[in-house]
C-alpha cells in the first residue's frame, strides 16, 4: 500500500492567478497614493471616524476569497481617509517625524524583496550595516563602534541599558542572572527622563527604583550638583552606581542635558554614559545647532530614531554601542542552526548578535534610499529649519498677552497655554484642553497637551517637513479666536 498517495487537489499558492491584473491594480494603487500625500494640506489633520467606519472593523474572519482590487476598495474607503495624521504639516502632537514618499517605496520594495535581516551574505544585510554605519557618523561614533536596527527608541534605549547591565554587573549576569550581582545596580537621569526607561529596568530585572530621577535645573536639565550628591550617597548605602542616562531632547519640553558635564562624571565615577537621543541625537548634523548635543560623541551608547528627523516611514530605530565587543557579548547565541559556513549564504555576519530579534525586517532601504536622494546635509537643514520655526512660534506666544510660555523652547518643542484670568489650575486645564480637543475636531492642527513643572499645557512638537511658518501663524491666530468663543461661554 503506498502511504504517500498522490494528491488529488492541486497545489496552491498565494501568487496571484493573472500578474496582468495584479499591474493594472498597482498601478492605481500608485497613483491614488501620490495623489493622497500631494493632497495632504488639503485634507484635515485628523477626523473622527463615522459609526460604519468603526463597524466595518467589526467585521469576522474572512475565510473565502476576495478580488484583490474589493480588497483595496475597503482600505482606501475606511483606512486612508482616517490616519493618525503625522504627515500632514499641522501634526505638532506626539514626537513623530511626518515620513516621506521614497522611504515608502522603500518600504515596499523590501516587502518584495523579503529578505530576513537576521544576517547572511546577502544585499540586505550588508545595507543594513551600511546604514548603521552611517548612524555612527552622523553622531560623531568611531568606525570601530557597533549598532543595530531596531523598531524604535524604546528598543534601542534598552539595546544600550542591557549593555550597560551586562558591563557593571560585577558577575556573568547572563550567565547567572540579576540576583548574583554583588550589590544592586543604579541607573540615573533626570525627573525628565522618557518612560521607556522605567520599563527597561524593570524589563531587565533591576526594578523602577533602580532608576533614580534626579532633579533639574531651571532649563528642565539634569542638576550635575544633584547627580553627584546622589551617586555618593548611593555608594554609601551599599549600592554599585552604574550607569548615567543623559537625555538629548527630554520628549516634554526638549530639553538637553549637559552631555559634555555627564561624559566628565561618568569618566571621574566609572559609571556607563547612555545618551537617549531619540528626540536629538541629530541635531549632530544641523548646521546652525549641532553645538546643542555637544559631547554626544563622548557617549557609551546613544539610542537614536531614523524615523523621526530622518522621517523614515515607522518604523526604524538605532542603538549605537561604542565598544563592540561589549554589544555583541550582551546578546550573541550561536545555536547549531544558525552556525556560520566558510561560504554560502551563512557565511555572512548573524546581525541578530546585536540585539534580541532574530527575525529582522528589512529597514535599512527606506533610511538608505532617502539619504541617497537627498543627502544628509538637506536633513541637517530640515532640523535646523525645525528649530526656527519652533523659535518662531515662541516669538508670537511672547507677542500674545492671553497666551504664556511654560517652558523654555530649547530645540523644536513649545509648551504653552492660553491665560483665562482668575482661573483655577483645573479650571486652566479644562479650557485649555477643550481648545486643543476643538483644534483637532475642527481638522485645523494636532497638539498634544502635558504637565511642566505640575502645571498643565499644550505643547507642539515640530518634526515635521511639510511645516511652514504661515501654519504656525494660522495656529495661534485659531487658538485666540476659540479662546474667545469657548471663554465667552463660560457662565459668569
Amino acid at each position: 500500500m503506498d502511504i504517500f498517495p498522490e494528491a488529488t487537489n492541486a497545489e496552491e499558492t498565494l501568487d496571484p492567478p493573472d500578474w496582468a491584473d495584479v499591474g493594472e491594480l498597482s498601478h492605481r494603487i500608485l497613483d491614488e497614493a501620490i495623489a493622497y500625500l500631494e493632497d495632504v494640506r488639503n485634507r484635515p489633520v485628523w477626523c473622527e471616524m463615522p459609526a460604519e467606519v468603526r463597524a466595518f472593523f467589526g467585521a469576522p474572519l474572512p475565510r473565502s476569497p476576495a478580488p484583490a482590487a474589493d480588497v483595496y476598495d475597503d482600505v482606501a474607503r475606511n483606512v486612508m481617509p482616517y490616519p493618525m495624521g503625522n504627515i500632514h504639516p499641522r501634526f505638532w502632537s506626539w514626537y513623530m517625524g511626518s515620513s516621506n514618499f521614497t522611504g515608502a517605496l522603500g518600504d515596499f520594495l523590501a516587502a518584495i524583496q523579503g529578505s530576513n535581516l537576521g544576517g547572511g551574505n546577502h544585499a540586505a544585510a550588508l545595507m543594513d550595516s551600511q546604514v548603521v554605519n552611517w548612524m555612527k557618523e552622523m553622531v560623531g561614533f568611531p568606525v570601530s563602534a557597533s549598532g543595530t536596527l531596531v523598531s524604535g527608541g524604546s528598543m534601542a534605549n534598552i539595546i544600550g541599558l542591557t549593555v550597560a547591565r551586562n558591563v557593571k554587573a560585577g558577575v556573568d549576569v547572563r550567565e547567572r542572572g540579576v540576583g548574583a550581582m554583588p550589590k544592586p545596580l543604579r541607573y540615573y537621569a533626570s525627573d525628565q527622563v522618557h518612560s521607556c526607561h522605567r520599563k527597561a529596568v524593570e524589563a531587565l530585572g533591576l526594578g523602577n527604583q533602580a532608576l533614580r530621577r534626579i532633579q533639574t535645573d531651571a532649563g528642565l536639565r539634569i542638576d550635575i550638583a544633584a547627580l553627584k550628591a546622589a551617586i555618593a550617597e548611593d555608594r554609601e548605602a551599599g549600592f554599585r552606581p552604574a550607569c548615567v542616562i543623559g537625555t538629548a531632547g527630554t520628549v516634554n519640553t526638549g530639553a538637553v542635558d549637559d552631555l559634555q558635564a555627564l561624559a566628565s562624571v561618568a569618566a571621574e565615577e566609572d559609571l556607563w554614559f547612555h545618551v537617549d537621543g531619540c528626540i536629538g541625537a541629530l541635531i549632530a548634523i544641523a548646521p546652525k545647532n549641532r553645538s546643542l548635543v555637544a559631547g554626544i560623541e563622548q557617549a557609551d551608547s546613544i539610542a537614536l530614531d531614523p524615523h523621526k528627523w530622518l522621517h523614515a516611514p515607522f518604523e526604524a530605530g538605532c542603538a549605537l554601542v561604542r565598544d563592540a565587543s561589549q554589544h555583541r557579548n550582551t546578546f550573541a547565541v550561536t545555536p547549531e542552526y544558525l552556525e556560520s559556513t566558510p561560504r554560502g549564504l551563512a557565511s555572512g555576519e548573524w546581525l541578530h548578535d546585536y540585539g534580541l530579534q532574530t527575525s529582522r525586517g528589512f529597514r535599512a532601504l527606506k533610511i538608505w534610499m532617502a539619504l541617497k536622494e537627498h543627502g544628509v546635509e538637506k536633513f541637517g537643514r530640515l532640523i535646523d529649519q525645525n528649530i526656527a520655526q519652533a523659535r518662531h512660534l515662541t516669538r508670537l506666544i511672547e507677542a500674545e498677552p492671553v497666551l504664556e510660555l511654560m517652558a523654555p523652547s530649547t530645540i523644536n518643542i513649545v509648551c504653552f497655554r492660553h491665560r483665562l484670568d482668575g482661573a483655577s489650575e483645573e479650571r486652566l486645564k479644562a479650557f485649555n484642553t477643550e481648545i486643543m480637543l476643538r483644534l483637532q475636531e475642527e481638522g485645523t492642527a494636532a497638539l498634544s497637551d502635558t504637565r511642566v513643572q505640575g502645571r498643565h499645557c499644550l505643547r507642539v512638537a515640530i518634526a515635521n517637513h511639510r511645516t511652514r511658518r504661515s501654519d504656525l501663524d494660522l495656529l495661534v491666530t485659531e487658538m485666540l479666536r476659540l479662546g474667545r468663543e469657548i471663554e465667552a461661554a463660560i457662565p459668569v
